[in-house]
């Protein structure tokens, strides 16, 4: 093992250098056409090197499993191997080896010196490479072009009732495509296990390009009547026919918020409860619709991906008691209230996380651009310099800084997008 620590060591110092991932990034990236056919070459050097590692160490143990690990969800085992980021305690995301600063000077944009293209994380995620602005714009085409909706799931989603939640329709719409799986197609008629990979490719492009239009259908039936803003553009990329089918797409600002918002929330380990459940379902061989649909359940619960908007209704009631101009010591005051009153402070702490989440920061340098002076923004500010005092005076919380969940919120409500139930489905 000590030869397997040394090279891990090694190699993973060396990723870590911005220059060694950029550098053998694009020159990987420029000899390929498309994401697939990268894809294609990378699966039997990645098939080999995974049976040759457990050949040799398949009986290494990993380590012990605690009865309060047992008790906390399996909290802190190791029992799943991910390669698309990694969460370090200290430094935080970590993409393929490219921290969010790495990946928005790295990766391609729409705009220049604008916000990287979810697009391209994709790509980053898939490969483990950084794509060249061709690739980039080919895959918002292949996306794009993909994207339309079966009519049965329209109709399925406009009969729905308003009550119902939008990230259990979300996973209904899910489901029913499920219909058209091309995975569940290929292995009913007896494809050879060696070549899985490509129908479940297929799967998981059509999905992606579909959740623009099924996300915004929820939430243009549930808030705005049914409501309709044009169709997806073929020359756009993904977060711009998602803000135009939502009806931001005049906001330049806001289709920014938007590229930024769904790279910084599009991987976060393989172990969250969420990516857990997508794996665990998809070990069974469900295809990616199921597996995926599965992991929205998991995301919407309120200690995972309904957080969110549990810390906008925390803030803004915060805000209505004590005013958006309280004092430093009416605010501590509402904390201590929430504290001893049982409850917890939202938006700070995270289970894996011991500093401030970089997802926060990303966000917040955001505000700090486009919306300074922003009441709620300069709250929220003033919140991340007063309540890790206060969490940490309190003395339960191992972690008293301010996660992703803690500054999202304030950024949607600024540019209009208010309906709090909804912020889940992004």
């Amino acid at each position: 093992m000590s030869a397997l620590r040394t090279f891990s060591s090694t190699f993973v110092k060396a990723s870590r250098q911005p220059a060694f991932r950029f550098a053998a990034a694009r020159s990987y990236a420029s000899q390929v056409k498309s994401l697939k056919e990268r894809v294609a070459e990378l699966i039997p050097e990645k098939q080999e090197e995974v049976k040759t590692f457990k050949k040799e160490y398949g009986n290494h143990v990993l380590g012990e499993v605690t009865i309060d690990q047992a008790y906390g969800g399996m909290r802190g085992v190791k029992g799943l191997v991910y390669e698309g980021s990694v969460l370090d305690a200290e430094e935080g995301i970590r993409f393929r080896g490219l921290t969010i600063p790495d990946c928005q000077k790295a990766l391609p944009s729409a705009i220049e010196g604008g916000e990287p293209l979810p697009e391209a994380l994709f790509w980053l995620l898939v490969t483990g490479e950084v794509p060249t602005a061709e690739q980039t714009k080919a895959l918002s085409e292949d996306w794009a072009a993909r994207g339309n909706l079966p009519k049965f799931v329209e109709d399925m989603l406009d009969n729905c009732p308003k009550t119902l939640h939008p990230m259990s329709q979300f996973s209904l719409a899910l489901n029913a495509l499920q219909h058209d799986s091309k995975f569940a197609n290929a292995y009913s008629n007896g494809i050879h296990k060696s070549k899985y990979w490509d129908p479940v490719f297929e799967d998981s492009m059509d999905m992606i390009a579909k959740l623009p239009k099924i996300a915004a259908r929820i939430y243009q039936n549930v808030y705005h009547n049914g409501a309709t803003h044009g169709d997806l553009e073929q020359d756009k990329d993904y977060s711009y026919n998602f803000s135009k089918l939502l009806g931001f797409a005049d906001n330049k600002e806001f289709v920014e918020l938007m590229r930024l918002y769904l790279v910084i929330h599009s991987d976060h380990e393989g172990g969250n409860a969420s990516a857990h459940t997508t794996h665990l379902v998809g070990s069974t061989l469900s295809d990616p619709y199921l597996s995926y649909a599965a992991g929205l359940n998991a995301l919407a619960g309120p200690l995972h991906g309904l957080a969110n908007q549990e810390v906008l209704r925390w803030t803004l009631q915060l805000k209505d008691n004590v005013g958006i101009d309280a004092s430093d010591d009416d605010i501590k005051k509402y904390l201590w209230d929430t504290l001893n009153g049982g409850r917890v402070v939202p938006g700070f702490g995270h289970a894996v996380l011991r500093k401030t989440d970089p997802r926060y920061m990303a966000q917040r340098e955001f505000a700090l651009k486009h919306l300074p002076e922003d009441p709620l923004f300069n709250l929220v500010s003033r919140l991340y310099h007063i309540i890790p005092g206060v969490l940490t005076e309190h003395g339960k919380t191992k972690n008293p800084w301010p996660n992703v969940d803690a500054h999202s919120g304030v950024l949607l409500q600024y540019y209009g997008l208010k309906e709090q139930d909804y912020y889940t489905v992004l």
